[in-house]
C-alpha cells in the first residue's frame, strides 16, 4: 500500500516545502526539486510492470480511496517521472535570477504528484480530485511569468475550468449508468445515455491534452509563462495525462467501436485539430509560440489514431503520445537555451547561432526532424501507424494528416534556417553555448528520438503495445520498418515537397522567416489568417465578448427596471395624488356627489357578482 503513495507523497511534500523556503535560501530550493524528481524516479522505475492495488474507505456511503498500478498506469507514471526529472535539471540553471523561484518549484512538485495522483487513481471522484487540483496549480504556474501572465493563467483557468465541469458531469452519468465508480469495473457500451457520457469525458480528456476548440490559452502561455512550465506541462504532462484519459474510456470504460458517429467525432476533432493549429504555427515569428502551436496539432494525431478504433491507429496515437512527449519537450528546451543565451525568441532577431550553439542546434535538428516524420525517427513510426489507421477509416482522414505533415516540415524549415543557420544577427555575436545541466537534457532526449525510432521494438514491445492486449492486436506486431510502401513513399513526397517549398520561398522573397508568405498572403488565406491573428476565431474572446453583451443587456434590463419604480412609479403617483388633492376642493356637494357614485359603484358590483 504504502509503495503506491510514495509517488504522490514524496513531491508533494516536497513542492510544500519548496514553497515555504525564502528567496535567501534559493540553492535549498534546487536541491529539494531535484532529488525529490530523483527520488519519483526511482520510485517509477522500480514500481513499472508491477500490479498493485490500493483500496481505503473514504465515506459511511461506499466512496473509497483506490489507486492501481497496472501496465499502462505504471508506464506513463515512468515517462512522466522521467521528464519530470529532466526539466528539474535543466530547470535548476534556466531559473536562476528568475522571481518567484520557490513557487515555481512548489507549483512544479505538486503538479507532479497530482499527476501521479491522477494516472494512478482507480475511482472517478478521486481521479477527479487530482485533476482539478491540477487546474489550480497550472493557474499557478503561469501567473508567476510576466506582467501580462496573470490574464494568461485566468484564460486557461476558465477554459480548462469549464470543460472539467463537462467532466464531472460525464463521471456522475458514467457512474449512475454502470453502478460503480470504480474504473477496472467499468464496461459500458456506446448506446443511450452512454454516448453522453462518454462525449462529456471524451471534452475534459482533449481540453487536458489541448485539442482544438480548448486550446488558445497555450500559445499565450508559450510567451508568458516560464519556458520550463511549456516544456513540462502542455508539452509533456498534460499530454500524456489527457491522452491517457482518452484511451483509458476508449479502451476501458467504454467499447469504442470503429465507424460509429464517436469515433468519427473523434477522428473529426484529431483533423481539425492537425490542420488548424499547424496553420498558425506556419506564420509565426516567435520561436516559442510556433512550438506551441505544433504542441496542439501534433495532439490531433493522437486523437485520429485512437479515433480510428483499429489497433494500428491506436497503438500509433498512443506511441505518437509518447514521441510527441519526447520531442516537444526537447523542442521547447532547445527554445529556452536560445532564450536564455540571447535574450530573445523573437526570429527576426535571431539568425546563425547554429555555429556559436552547435549542440542546442544538433538536438533541434533532430527533435525538429522527429516532429516532421523524417525516418528513421521516432515521429517517422508513430505517424505511419496512424496514417495506416486514418486511410483505412477514410482518404479525407488520411489527407488532413499527410497535408499536417507537410505543413509541420515547412514551419519547422522555416525555423531552423531562421534562428540557427543564414547571417550572425549583430546582437549574437557574444553569443555561447549553453550550459552543461541545461545540455544534457537536450541530449538525452534527441538520443531517445533516434532510439526509438531506429530501435521502435523496444518502447512498441515493452510500454505501448501491452496496453491493448493479445486479445485486442489480435496477433499483429507493429514494431519495426511500416509494411505500407504507399504509406511510406507519400511520407517521402510530402518531405521533398517540403524542403523544395522552402527554398523557393526563400529564394523569391529573399529571406527564410517569409519562406511561406506565398501561403501566408495567399487569397483567402490572407483574410482568414488576419482574422485568426486579431483573435477572431478564439473561443475564449468569442465567449467572453457574449459574457460583455450579455451583461450590457442585463445593465439595460436593470437600468429600466429602476426607471420603472424610481422614476416612472413616482411621476404616476404624483399625478394620480396631484389629481385626487384637486378634487378635494372642500366643497360639500363635491363629496355628496362623489360618495353617491361610490355607493353606486359598490351595488352594481354586488349585482353582477352574484
Amino acid at each position: 500500500m504504502g509503495a503506491l503513495l510514495l509517488p504522490i507523497l514524496i513531491p508533494l511534500i516536497a513542492g510544500i516545502l519548496s514553497l515555504l523556503i525564502t528567496k535567501r535560501f534559493r540553492i535549498l530550493s534546487e536541491v529539494v526539486v531535484l532529488w525529490a524528481t530523483f527520488f519519483n524516479l526511482v520510485i517509477a522505475v522500480l514500481l513499472f510492470k508491477n500490479n498493485l492495488t490500493v483500496s481505503l474507505p473514504m465515506t459511511h456511503w461506499g466512496l473509497t480511496f483506490s489507486l492501481r498500478l497496472y501496465h499502462f498506469s505504471g508506464f506513463i507514471m515512468l515517462a512522466v517521472a522521467g521528464f519530470a526529472a529532466l526539466i528539474a535539471l535543466y530547470s535548476v540553471v534556466f531559473m536562476k535570477g528568475k522571481d518567484h523561484l520557490n513557487q515555481f518549484y512548489g507549483y512544479f512538485l505538486i503538479t507532479l504528484a497530482l499527476t501521479n495522483g491522477a494516472v494512478l487513481a482507480n475511482n472517478l471522484i478521486v481521479m477527479l480530485f487530482f485533476w482539478e487540483g491540477l487546474l489550480l496549480v497550472l493557474f499557478g504556474m503561469i501567473a508567476i511569468g510576466n506582467k501580462m501572465a496573470y490574464k494568461t493563467a485566468t484564460k486557461a483557468f476558465i477554459i480548462v475550468g469549464v470543460t472539467d465541469l463537462c467532466m464531472m458531469l460525464g463521471i456522475a452519468l458514467t457512474g449512475h449508468l454502470a453502478g460503480t465508480l470504480t474504473m477496472s469495473k467499468i464496461h459500458l457500451p456506446l448506446i443511450g445515455l452512454g454516448n453522453l457520457a462518454f462525449i462529456l469525458l471524451m471534452i475534459g480528456a482533449i481540453s487536458k491534452a489541448g485539442a482544438m476548440p480548448f486550446h488558445s490559452w497555450i500559445p499565450d502561455a508559450a510567451v508568458d509563462a516560464p519556458l520550463p512550465f511549456m516544456a513540462l506541462v502542455p508539452a509533456a504532462f498534460e499530454k500524456l495525462l489527457g491522452i491517457y484519459f482518452l484511451a483509458r474510456i476508449s479502451l476501458d470504460l467504454f467499447n469504442l467501436i470503429p465507424g460509429s458517429w464517436v469515433s468519427i467525432v473523434l477522428m473529426t476533432i484529431g483533423a481539425i485539430t492537425i490542420i488548424l493549429a499547424v496553420m498558425m504555427a506556419l506564420i509565426q515569428k516567435d520561436y516559442k509560440r510556433l512550438l506551441s502551436y505544433h504542441a496542439i496539432s501534433q495532439v490531433g494525431y493522437m486523437i485520429l489514431g485512437i479515433g480510428t478504433a483499429l489497433p494500428v491507429g491506436i497503438v500509433g496515437g498512443l506511441f505518437h503520445m509518447i514521441n510527441h512527449a519526447l520531442y516537444k519537450s526537447g523542442l521547447f528546451l532547445t527554445g529556452g537555451s536560445v532564450e536564455k543565451q540571447t535574450g530573445t525568441t523573437n526570429l527576426e532577431k535571431l539568425g546563425g547561432i547554429g555555429t556559436k550553439m552547435p549542440v542546442t542546434f544538433a538536438c533541434f535538428l533532430i527533435t525538429a526532424c522527429a516532429i516532421s516524420g523524417v525516418p528513421p525517427l521516432n515521429g517517422f513510426f508513430s505517424k505511419e501507424l496512424i496514417y495506416d489507421g486514418a486511410l483505412e477509416r477514410g482518404w479525407i482522414f488520411y489527407a488532413a494528416a499527410i497535408l499536417g505533415s507537410f505543413l509541420t516540415a515547412a514551419s519547422f524549415l522555416k525555423l531552423g534556417h531562421s534562428a540557427f543557420l543564414g547571417k550572425l544577427h549583430e546582437s549574437n555575436k557574444n553569443t555561447q553555448e549553453a550550459p552543461i545541466p541545461m545540455l544534457i537534457p537536450m541530449i538525452i532526449i534527441a538520443s531517445l528520438c533516434i532510439l526509438f525510432g531506429v530501435f521502435n521494438y523496444l518502447p512498441l514491445n515493452n510500454f505501448i503495445q501491452p496496453i491493448l492486449g493479445t486479445a485486442r492486436l489480435h496477433g499483429h506486431n507493429f514494431a519495426g520498418f511500416p509494411t505500407n510502401p504507399f504509406l511510406v513513399l507519400m511520407t517521402a513526397v510530402v518531405i521533398v515537397a517540403a524542403i523544395l517549398n522552402h527554398f523557393w520561398g526563400v529564394k523569391s522573397k529573399g529571406s527564410a522567416i517569409k519562406a511561406v508568405d506565398h501561403i501566408h498572403y495567399a487569397p483567402i488565406l490572407s483574410t482568414i489568417y488576419e482574422k485568426a491573428e486579431k483573435r477572431f476565431f478564439d473561443p475564449y474572446d468569442i465567449g467572453m465578448q457574449v459574457a460583455q453583451r450579455i451583461a450590457e443587456a442585463a445593465f439595460w434590463c436593470d437600468r429600466k427596471i429602476d426607471w420603472f419604480y424610481e422614476v416612472l412609479t413616482v411621476k404616476i403617483t404624483f399625478a394620480f395624488t396631484h389629481s385626487i388633492k384637486k378634487a378635494h376642493d372642500g366643497s360639500y356637494s363635491t363629496y355628496l356627489a362623489w360618495s353617491l357614485v361610490g355607493g353606486l359603484l359598490v351595488v352594481l358590483f354586488l349585482m353582477f357578482s352574484v
